[in-house]
């Protein structure tokens, strides 16, 4: 079956950074004509691809906050109609759930048909039962599919510590398969079906070419709250290491590209090092932070099977701009969230004290209420530099405020020293929904970007607990 979906030459962002540690250096790269958004399109725009959502009261109406959704879809359904290429990255932290521990035990063959996904339960510290639940949820889906039960990966998301209802879930998932299709809806069905805490569906596609062929990809995510991803290909640690760095975020993607599982992962692993990776709302590390990619090759291109080929930098490009901007639309999103703002730090000694510096300002709880507040506090900015791992050095270090993108910026700090500049001109900045904040440490060549968001009053009540 084939479906025509209508395309609008539109880059979905600008210009994003993406770091590499291969060559220890930085690259922009800016996005043209080439790379076409795919108009209300998600997971199921590229070739061959399925997907689905349903609602089998997973959660259990009426049981905690988020219950007023009423019958909300709580399981999704995403798979290929041929075996796939699969790429993964995983949370660091050292508590994971059982779907992470099975898909990081199964990623690492390099292919996969599919993956059933599920909200309103983490599947987390829930023991050896969780563990069975999880591969019990993949063995269902593979005998509808019928397929070996090892090409099907599970995510889960929701509240820790609580087992899942595998009577609701087999349901549900037996639902999912008959619902499932390859149509615009059946994407955004898959798409709100892994919601938790989320307001918006977050979804996007874009279409471009490798060689003389036209190719997409997809992708879908979902994050709110406990929003802080240290992702790796393993899920052990470093994950703040420059080339794989690291509600919970779970992420989704798919493309009809050929590609070689090898450097599908390490693709993966630089979209992810400059998005996912380089957000944050609370400061939360989850649980079942995971990203998944699907490469299963029906665009009919001629395989990529080297990094430095013209063909492989197109696909990281496409790649890197759909993370990113799925990776925005988290923290946009983010609980209670009214301000999105992009750091963008420069001047560290090495990379990994920008990584130290940007992620103890973009989490400092004063700082964060002091944006909410519209206040311009550069003090505070200045004391989290400061208690950060980074080299800092007073006397060298210049702040400065902006809008989004604009070469205009206002310091309110130069070489250590007050600017005197106003408030009221600051706030003209600060008081906007989205502004960029500038870090100059001025003692060595090292940068990086980070997404982050103000705190309010709204994300203590939606998490204090009934």
């Amino acid at each position: 079956m084939a479906f025509c979906f209508q395309c609008r030459e539109s880059s979905v962002l600008g210009d994003f950074f993406l770091f590499s540690s291969i060559y220890n250096r930085v690259v922009f790269l800016f996005m043209d004509s080439l790379f076409k958004t795919i108009a209300n399109a998600g997971v199921t725009a590229p070739t061959g691809f399925w997907a689905s959502g349903v609602f089998c009261d997973v959660k259990e109406l009426g049981t905690g906050k988020g219950s007023n959704k009423g019958q909300k879809k709580d399981l999704a359904l995403l798979f290929s109609e041929v075996d796939a290429h699969v790429a993964g990255m995983f949370t660091t932290n050292q508590v994971c759930a059982a779907p992470v521990k099975l898909c990081i035990s199964r990623v690492h063959s390099g292919l996969a048909r599919g993956v059933v996904i599920n909200s309103g339960n983490a599947n987390a510290c829930t023991g050896e039962q969780g563990m069975a639940d999880a591969v019990r949820m993949t063995e269902i889906f593979a005998d509808l599919l019928e397929v070996d039960s090892q090409k099907i990966l599970a995510g889960s998301t929701g509240r820790i510590g609580v087992k899942l209802p595998m009577e609701n879930v087999e349901k549900g998932i037996h639902a999912a398969f008959e619902a499932a299709g390859i149509t615009p809806e059946c994407g955004l069905a898959a798409a709100e079906a892994i919601m938790t805490s989320d307001t918006a569906v977050k979804e996007l596609a874009v279409e471009f070419n490798i060689g003389e062929k036209t190719v997409r990809i997809g992708g879908m995510c979902k994050g709110a709250g406990m929003i802080h991803p240290g992702m790796s290909a393993t899920g052990k640690r470093p994950a703040a290491k420059p080339r794989s760095l690291h509600a919970t975020m779970l992420a989704f993607l798919t493309t009809d590209v050929s590609i070689t599982p090898g450097l599908l992962q390490l693709a993966l692993e630089e979209a992810v090092a400059a998005s996912f990776n380089r957000i944050s709302v609370d400061g939360d590390m989850s649980t079942n932070d995971t990203v998944l990619a699907f490469a299963n090759g029906m665009a009919g291109n001629e395989t990529i099977e080297s990094d430095e080929s013209d063909e492989y930098h197109t696909f990281l490009k496409a790649l890197s701009e759909v993370c990113l901007s799925l990776a925005h639309k988290i923290v946009r999103d983010g609980e209670g969230v009214s301000r999105f703002i992009t750091i963008k730090l420069d001047g560290a000694e090495t990379q990994e004290d920008a990584d130290a510096a940007v992620r103890a300002v973009a989490n400092s709880v004063l700082v964060k209420t002091s944006w909410y507040g519209a206040d311009p506090n550069w003090g505070r900015i200045l004391d989290a530099l400061g208690y950060s791992s980074a080299y800092v050095n007073e006397s060298k270090v210049d702040l400065a405020y902006s809008m989004p993108g604009d070469s205009k910026i206002i310091y309110v700090l130069k070489g250590g020293q007050p600017v005197d500049v106003p408030l009221s001109v600051i706030q003209a900045i600060t008081k906007q929904k989205e502004f960029d904040l500038h870090i100059q440490l001025n003692v060595g060549k090292a940068r990086t970007r980070f997404y982050t968001s103000d705190l309010t009053e709204e994300y203590v009540d939606f998490n204090k607990g009934e």
